[in-house]
C-alpha cells in the first residue's frame, strides 16, 4: 500500500527551509550521484542569496511540508525573466514523498505562477540521469535545448538545458 504522508504546499519562506533544502540536495545528489562538500555549500549559498533579494512579485518558492518540516522544494528566480526567462530552481522530494505524486504538485505551482506573470520562458538547468525529474519537466512541455560536459556540480555531469515556452 502506497500511503501517502499528509503534506501541504507552502508557498514562501518558512524558517529552516534554507538548511532542510540544502539537507535533502546534499544527502540525495551525495547518495545517488557522489557529490559532496562542494555541491551542498553552493546550493545552501545560492538558495541563500536567492531568499535575501526574494520579490515576491517575480519570484517563488513553494515547500512540501510534513508536520512543518520541509520535505520538497521548487523555486523561480525571476531575476531575469524579462531577458532570459525565469529560472527554475532547487526542485528536489524527500523520501517521505517522493513517487506520491507532490513534485508533480510543485512543477505545476511554479509554472502556473510564471503563466500568471506572463514570463514568455521558463528554463532549467540539470543533468543526465535523472529520469524522474526529467519526465515530470517534459510532462508540462519542457525541452531539451542543449547539453554538455560539465562542472557547475562539483563533478563532471552531462549538463542539460531545458526550456519551457510560455506563449
Amino acid at each position: 500500500m502506497n500511503i501517502v504522508p499528509e503534506f501541504r504546499i507552502e508557498s514562501g519562506y518558512i524558517p529552516g527551509s534554507i538548511g532542510r533544502i540544502s539537507e535533502l540536495h546534499g544527502t540525495y545528489y551525495h547518495d545517488h550521484w557522489g557529490f559532496g562538500l562542494y555541491f551542498e555549500a553552493k546550493v545552501a549559498t545560492e538558495l541563500s542569496e536567492f531568499l535575501q533579494r526574494y520579490d515576491k512579485s517575480s519570484d517563488g518558492i513553494w515547500i512540501a511540508t510534513v508536520n512543518d518540516r520541509a520535505e520538497g522544494s521548487v523555486v523561480i528566480d525571476g531575476i531575469h525573466a524579462e531577458n532570459e526567462g525565469a529560472h527554475l530552481r532547487w526542485f528536489i522530494i524527500s523520501n517521505t514523498l517522493r513517487g506520491k505524486g507532490v513534485g508533480r504538485k510543485l512543477i505545476n505551482r511554479a509554472i502556473d505562477f510564471c503563466k500568471s506573470k506572463g514570463y514568455k520562458k521558463t528554463y532549467l538547468w540539470t543533468f543526465e540521469g535523472l529520469d524522474t525529474a526529467r519526465h515530470l519537466y517534459e510532462e508540462v512541455g519542457f525541452k531539451l535545448i542543449k547539453q554538455h560536459s560539465g562542472v557547475q556540480w562539483g563533478a563532471t555531469v552531462n549538463e542539460q538545458y531545458f526550456e519551457l515556452r510560455n506563449e
